[in-house]
């Protein structure tokens, strides 16, 4: 019966290094098929291995055989420090023309010293606190010809590394991966891929998520409204430093004092996650604004009680728990977008599902057992987050300056329409100032009136009636009448063309009659004048007549006047002809420079009208007075 393979016992391990070198091969074997293989590489697979930290391979130390890749978590966990591993190949030389040989290893960590048949060979830097970190640089080593010795040569490396419980990441306890012997030239094309891969590639995109995380952090921070940009930004940014030892060989502090930072810092990689996803769904928990930051105090007092040794278990429980704290978060933020279902909630939640795919790669590198067979898909599962923040971040910068665009569109429309409302608003105040002071000149123009003809008209009217001089009393009369129709033009009220043609007929032909002079009238039948005339127009064209007949009663000397009325083609025609002396050039000059024709062609034109004099001595004179009738006329 064939015993159980149980991760802890040595079946388990060898079955689990079985299948963790098949994925590496396998992806290996893709990789090397775009460069092109390693001609004549050969692959060390086992080694003799012996602690020690002294110059040279501890040959009376004990040892035992172990198969590469070497991972310590399964196969000396909770060792740290150094180790020595010692492998034999075979040279056989071909001729003087054999190409320079190198020696390709693609993952060693902490860090590693290689000697060649007793000679020093190569120096990964130091091998104390503080460690050189060489864990994602793959190694390339020249085997100078003058070192190789025909038949068997002996290899040894020397790797310090550091037990599980002290790192936050299985990727970063104690290992060496196979080695491999080979033309310099081949392995240099595969050493040139796997450092673009996991070192320049890396750094490329710490970069861009280090500057672009800046940048989103100050849009969001200077614009309260947008606060989900200023916790991407910092997400973005830790996520940065925090992926800097994938690239970073060197730093100033020992290894335990790295790794607690780097643990600290992801309880607020968590905040910055969890609220970016809230904040973004435009919604505001008062318990995560309260737990997450309590949490970011809590979490590194737990690692300072576990101490430096039992880092790693404290800090997986943890993950755990920032693992279940960003799904949440990444559950309630599409459900607050899912009724919508537009193209932004497609792409969040594409993005969160790739996230959560690498999280969980990443995570079940982490647990016993499972390092070396998912070693393959560890370094896809370390690069692919950063690269989606960048793929989000361009999102959201996009969508942004979208934003942006509308923003200053609809502030342009809004300025527009405040400018019209503002023209709108001084046009209807200037339209209502102007009718208030209209309102209140009618008002003041109906008191004048009524104090005219309570006042002034009663005391006209008792001169006229008391007085024993005709003279007086008929200057009295005259002042009464002419009160009247300045009352009349006060009071605003208009007047029925009919009705005005009317009284102007019986004014005219009575002062001519009493003056001696015979008045032909003509005007049109009244019941075909409909119009109505504005007060202002009735009492000027009155002045008008009443100081051509005074004209003609005082100067013409006629004995005979024709007055005709007419309207045609929208104006009011008036003229008035008299068979006179006419009125010579001196006399005309005369009456101009007072009230007489002047007057008359004044008036007219306040009514937007036209008043001619025709006159010649011996031949009368003819006046013509146009008005035009929507200027004249009112509205019933």
């Amino acid at each position: 019966m064939t015993p159980a393979r149980h991760p802890g016992s040595p079946a388990g391990r060898a079955a689990e290094r079985a299948l963790g070198n098949l994925l590496r091969v396998a992806l290996l074997q893709v990789i090397l098929l775009l460069v092109g293989l390693p001609a004549g590489a050969v692959t060390i697979t086992t080694a003799l291995t012996a602690p020690g930290t002294g110059d040279r391979f501890p040959a009376a130390s004990p040892s035992r055989t172990v198969e590469l890749p070497d991972d310590w978590a399964t196969s000396r966990p909770g060792e740290r420090g150094s180790v020595w591993y010692r492998m034999v190949f075979r040279n056989d030389p071909a001729g003087a023309a054999e190409p320079l040989r190198g020696l390709y290893i693609e993952r060693v960590c902490t860090n590693l010293r290689v000697q060649l048949n007793g000679h020093a060979l190569h120096d990964g830097g130091r091998m104390t606190e503080p460690l050189t970190h060489q864990c994602n640089h793959p190694q390339l080593v020249a085997l100078p010809a003058a070192l190789l010795r025909p038949g068997d040569n002996v290899l040894d490396v020397q790797v310090t590394g550091r037990a599980l419980s002290e790192v936050g990441s299985r990727y970063r306890a104690g290992h060496l991966s196979p080695v491999e012997i080979g033309a310099y030239d081949n392995l240099a094309e595969q050493h040139a891929l796997q450092t673009a891969l996991q070192v320049h590639l890396p750094q490329a995109v710490g970069a861009t998520l280090l500057l672009m995380g800046l940048f989103m952090f100050m849009m969001g921070f200077t614009q309260r409204r947008d606060s989900h940009l200023a916790y991407f930004g910092a997400l973005s940014v830790g996520w940065a430093i925090i992926d800097a030892r994938l690239w970073l060989r060197r730093v100033p502090v020992e290894s335990a004092v790295a790794e607690f930072l780097l643990a600290a810092m992801l309880p607020l990689l968590t905040l910055a996650g969890v609220q970016f996803l809230l904040r973004y769904a435009r919604k505001r928990m008062r318990l995560a604004d309260l737990v997450l930051p309590a949490q970011c105090a809590v979490m590194p007092l737990t690692l300072i009680v576990a101490g430096p040794s039992r880092l790693h278990p404290v800090l997986l429980a943890w993950e755990v728990l920032f693992a279940c704290e960003v799904i949440v978060a990444g559950i309630w933020h599409l459900r607050l977008h899912q009724s919508r279902r537009s193209l932004s909630f497609w792409i969040t939640a594409t993005w969160l599902g790739a996230l959560a795919v690498a999280g969980t790669l990443a995570f079940a590198t982490q647990w016993p057992g499972t390092g070396a067979a998912l070693e393959g898909v560890a370094q896809v599962a370390q690069l692919l987050p950063p690269v989606l923040l960048v793929v989000l971040g361009l999102r959201l910068v996009q969508q942004h300056g979208r934003a942006l665009v509308e923003a200053e569109a609809g502030r342009a429309h809004l300025e527009q329409r405040i400018r019209d409302a503002t023209a709108e608003i001084e046009t209807n105040f200037r339209q209502l100032a102007e009718l208030r002071v209209e309102q209140v000149t009618e008002r003041e123009r109906k008191r004048i009136a009524a104090d005219l003809h309570d006042d002034l008209g009663a005391k006209l009217l008792t001169i006229v009636h008391t007085s024993e001089s005709e003279r007086i009393s008929t200057l009295a009369r005259e002042a009464l009448e002419e009160m009247r129709l300045s009352v009349r033009g006060l009071t605003g009220r208009p007047v029925q063309l009919a009705d005005a043609l009317g009284d102007w007929r019986v004014e005219v032909v009575q002062r001519l009659s009493q003056a001696g002079i015979e008045c032909e009238w003509s005007s049109p039948d009244l019941e075909e004048v409909p119009q109505r005339l504005a007060a202002r127009a009735y009492v000027q064209t009155t002045r008008i007549l009443r100081e051509a007949t005074s004209n003609i009663i005082k100067h013409s000397g006629a004995s005979r006047c024709t007055v005709r009325c007419n309207v045609s083609d929208g104006d009011f025609l008036l003229l008035i002809q008299d068979n006179g002396n006419g009125i010579d050039s001196s006399v005309e000059l005369r009456l101009d420079r007072g009230h007489g024709l002047a007057s008359m062609k004044a008036r007219a034109k306040q009514l937007q009208g036209q008043c001619l004099v025709e006159s010649g001595p011996g031949y009368g004179t003819v006046i013509r007075l146009t008005l035009p009738m929507d200027r004249a006329t009112a509205t019933p």
